[in-house]
């Protein structure tokens, strides 16, 4: 099959609303982390598993099925991701125990790894032709203002409503269904023509050689901006509620919201700027927050906690955006794919394997040693990147 015309703006929308709503429902459980830990007795160290146990199956399912939309159509493929995540919805609703919690978080992994991919693909075969940068910006800002959204929405209905364990899920259960809906009604099929569908992996893991220099160069940033992500979502909630000395569940929301939002924000707003200063400018800022993590959790301040969150987030989402247009821009058209695959290799695996270790050492140790030494590590992986890109990659 083959993508059709392009530029018909019917179902840009809804295909962007649905892309947004999978980040928010990635990002609702991490208020409730603390919750399910004191109702079933579980440490730190089995929180970070629920936590980073997202990972492998997205990982997987962007890898084996990321270029399955092209032979079957995007929207039957939209509406299978649609229906995995609701059935991972409906098993957060009612899980008792670890079980069914870890199998919550893993499906919602592989329907979010199986839905970005589609996603991305649909809002480019349905850009407006008058926007032609539009569908980039989205996707470059909707994982992280979703991820915003999630957190901020899970902490309000956790402190105001009622069975908010269940009804965290139900309300986006519901928004899913609603946009599912809307897909189906009025975003036009833009792959045409007929084909069985392979199960392969469509995007081969490599690093071309004119860009293994830059890559290697590039590894502290990816490093460090997905390590700081990791941390944020997995035990930045509970240490928000340790260092504020409160039983609410907002403070635990707020970092995350911070975090995230602020990422979105400097994402859009550097979109213009060189990948080039965008990525060191951006890893600069955010070894100055990741610092200032250090010191409000030396002074158990939650308030400077929050303002080191707003400053790592504006870093992270520079540091990020310039990274990948770095990457991505030194690899011909064809080997474009392979190279992508390989930063969210690291990507996700830097987002799972350092939350399960800190969860690990926060069991042993303490949740305020564990954010002291990982902000510490954050920060030096930030300044070893701005040494190590700075003569690597070359100005555009």
């Amino acid at each position: 099959m083959s993508p059709g015309p392009r530029g018909d703006a019917r179902g840009f929308w809804p295909f962007a609303g649905l892309l947004a709503l999978f980040y928010v429902a990635a990002s609702a459980p991490s208020p409730l982390y603390g919750d399910y830990a004191v109702r079933w007795h579980f440490t730190d160290s089995t929180l970070t598993v629920v936590f980073a146990v997202y990972a492998v199956p997205l990982l997987i399912s962007l890898l084996v099925f990321g270029g399955i939309s092209d032979e079957i159509g995007r929207k039957p493929v939209a509406l299978t991701a649609s229906f995995l995540l609701a059935v991972s919805l409906v098993l957060f609703v009612v899980a008792d125990g670890l079980t069914l919690l870890i199998a919550a978080r893993a499906l919602q992994g592989f329907a979010t790894g199986l839905l970005t991919a589609v996603a991305s693909a649909a809002l480019l075969d349905l850009q407006p032709r008058h926007r032609p940068g539009l569908a980039s910006l989205l996707g470059a800002s909707l994982s992280t203002g979703g991820l915003a959204a999630g957190a901020l929405l899970s902490g309000l209905l956790v402190q105001y409503a009622w069975s908010p364990a269940r009804l965290t899920y139900v309300v986006i259960l519901v928004a899913l269904i609603v946009l599912a809906l809307t897909v189906t009604v009025r975003a036009g099929e833009t792959v045409t023509g007929t084909a069985t569908p392979r199960i392969r992996i469509r995007m081969r893991v490599a690093v071309p050689a004119e860009a293994r220099t830059a890559f290697a160069a590039a590894i502290p940033s990816l490093l460090a901006t997905w390590a700081l992500n990791s941390f944020y979502l997995s035990l930045g909630p509970s240490l928000a509620k340790t260092l504020s000395h409160s039983t609410s569940h907002l403070p635990g929301a707020i970092p995350v919201v911070l975090l995230t939002g602020c990422a979105c924000l400097s994402t859009i707003t550097t979109r213009t700027w060189a990948s080039r200063t965008c990525m060191l400018s951006g890893c600069a800022v955010l070894a100055a927050g990741s610092g200032l993590t250090v010191v409000a959790t030396a002074l158990t301040s939650a308030n400077l906690f929050y303002v080191s969150a707003v400053i790592s987030g504006i870093g992270f989402g520079m540091a990020f955006s310039g990274t990948f247009r770095s990457l991505v821009a030194l690899a011909r058209p064809a080997e474009r794919g392979a190279l992508i695959a390989a930063t969210y290799v690291i990507g996700y695996a830097t987002f799972a394997v350092p939350a399960i270790i800190a969860g690990i050492v926060s069991t042993h140790f303490g949740l305020t040693h564990t954010a002291l030494g990982y902000s510490a590590v954050v920060a030096a992986l930030a300044l070893i990147a701005v040494a190590t890109t700075s003569r690597t990659l070359e100005k555009p």
